[in-house]
């Protein structure tokens, strides 16, 4: 059903090296995993197979691309979007609408269905992937679970042969990732054609045929289903890929704190609330300095606007925050803290990579500036505008920020978002470096694999109250974490 032969593709205006000579073939009904270290290929592959490539993203071409024994690039647009439907990592890059109603009819409004005709088969969707709780919602208004729902849903309502899935649970809490799961199953069962690019990979386990591991561009192993399930935690590093297994994931024990440690933060019965509702209720516990703070919980607990009013970007309704018994004001958490977005995008405002790095920081150390950027990998992007960095290298340069900013509370939203083995173990030993240096660090995140690597702690907000303050420091204990809650095990 699709080929890919001899298929090579080098960006025109990146350094990326794009892919070289890919070949493989998918029968209809298969689950193909595209997997590896990021920066592999495996988006360039999707824009190979879905049409982005050549008629969005332009360089230099060689192979084909072949759908029902035609090529891809011979097909219009609106031919091939009928054929193949993509669900994107970030789902609002493909929102077209505002609410929920209107955006899973799109595609069938631009394929002129008949009014009846859609009507009907919004009725089937809603039944099938349970959308009763999402229909004729603000979009804006959901969490990411349910924007990628939803974006799942218009492109399911076209009925396409082949569906294309970009790193799809980057952003999701357990609990979506099963309805995800779900969702990809209900597909199978159709006997449609899955092509799925993914770091994390234990919710696939069951339901991949192929899974293609790339390298640097080039297909490096191609294991079936069976040979998958049977490497190696070692090997699967080695590779870069992450676990297959959660059960496998293990919280080792880690030395808390020593208690001399200078700076210490309360929070005391802090109710923070959006457009007259409580979104968090009477939040109470204390940090100190050299601690790295995980703060979990369902897509849409409150987890970034407690991020937020903790950095005194959001006003607290009631209660106090204290830094080393000083009550803080909103003013004073901003000149404390530092927050790293989960989307970078909104906290590059310089020229340079260079003059983000000290953007807002009085007398800033250029011997500091100049160690910050080695350490990150950005030293020979000094001069690039951030706008033109990778997605990785706009992270990287988020977190240099923080560090040479010399805030002593940090607040990390989502940062091992996408990201594979390897990477997901530099951010975790950033994280360790900050932690030693004094600093009170904050990690929003689902990432178990990335919790049991560095955190001290585990703050739990579910119902808008804390339920949970895990103390990951001793000995012979370990965590689990199943589809709605993190429990000891």
């Amino acid at each position: 059903m699709l080929k890919i032969e001899q298929y090579s593709f080098h960006y025109t205006d990146e350094k990326s090296e794009g892919i070289e000579n890919i070949n493989f073939h998918v029968k209809r009904g298969q689950c193909i995993l595209l997997c590896g270290k990021s920066g592999c290929g495996k988006t360039t592959i999707i824009r190979a197979i879905n049409g982005l490539i050549p008629y969005f993203y332009f360089g230099q071409l060689k192979g084909q691309v072949m759908l029902n024994n035609l090529p891809v690039e011979n097909r219009k647009m609106y031919e091939l979007s009928e054929q193949v439907g993509t669900v994107f990592q970030n789902p609002r890059s493909q929102f077209f609408n505002v609410d929920t109603d209107s955006e899973i009819v799109f595609g069938m409004e631009n394929m002129a269905y008949p009014k009846e005709m859609m009507e009907e088969r919004m009725q089937e969707i809603t039944l099938e992937l349970r959308l009763e709780k999402l229909r004729r919602r603000n979009i804006f208004h959901l969490s990411g679970g349910e924007k990628q729902k939803i974006a799942f849903a218009s492109v399911y309502a076209v009925a396409p042969d082949v569906f294309v899935l970009d790193e799809p649970s980057s952003n999701l809490d357990a609990a979506a990732i099963e309805e995800l799961k779900e969702m990809i199953a209900l597909l199978k069962r159709q006997g449609k054609t899955i092509i799925i690019s993914e770091h994390r990979l234990y919710y696939l386990r069951d339901l991949i045929d192929t899974a293609i591991v790339l390298n640097k561009g080039q297909i490096v192993s191609t294991y079936t289903q069976k040979e998958f399930l049977q490497l190696s935690n070692q090997q699967l590093e080695q590779l870069g890929l992450r676990t297959l297994y959660l059960s496998n994931v293990q919280f080792q024990h880690r030395q808390q704190p020593a208690k001399h440690k200078v700076h210490e933060l309360v929070v005391k019965d802090v109710t923070i609330s959006h457009k007259k509702r409580n979104i968090l209720e009477n939040i109470h516990f204390a940090a100190k300095s050299g601690e790295i703070i995980a703060i979990t919980g369902h897509n849409g607990a409150g987890k970034t606007t407690f991020a937020r009013s903790l950095c005194g970007l959001h006003k607290i309704t009631s209660g106090n925050i204290y830094f080393n018994n000083q009550k803080l004001t909103s003013k004073k958490q901003a000149q404390l803290s530092y927050l790293v977005m989960q989307d970078v995008n909104y906290q590059l405002f310089a020229e340079t990579v260079e003059k983000e790095c000290v953007f807002g920081v009085k007398n800033p150390d250029s011997n500091l500036v100049q160690q910050v950027l080695e350490e990150m990998d950005l030293l020979e992007l000094t001069d690039r505008h951030p706008n033109t960095l990778s997605g990785g290298q706009k992270q990287r340069l988020a977190v240099a920020a923080s560090l040479i900013s010399e805030k002593e509370i940090l607040v990390f939203d989502e940062p091992t978002s996408g990201l594979d083995y390897d990477s997901m173990q530099k951010v975790a030993s950033i994280l360790k470096s900050l932690a030693e240096a004094n600093k009170i660090v904050f990690v929003i995140t689902h990432d178990l694999e990335f919790i049991a690597t560095c955190c001290h702690r585990i703050l739990r907000f579910e119902d808008g109250k804390k339920q949970d303050d895990y103390i990951l420091n001793k000995e012979n204990q370990q965590y689990t974490i199943d589809a709605f809650t993190l429990q000891q095990g």
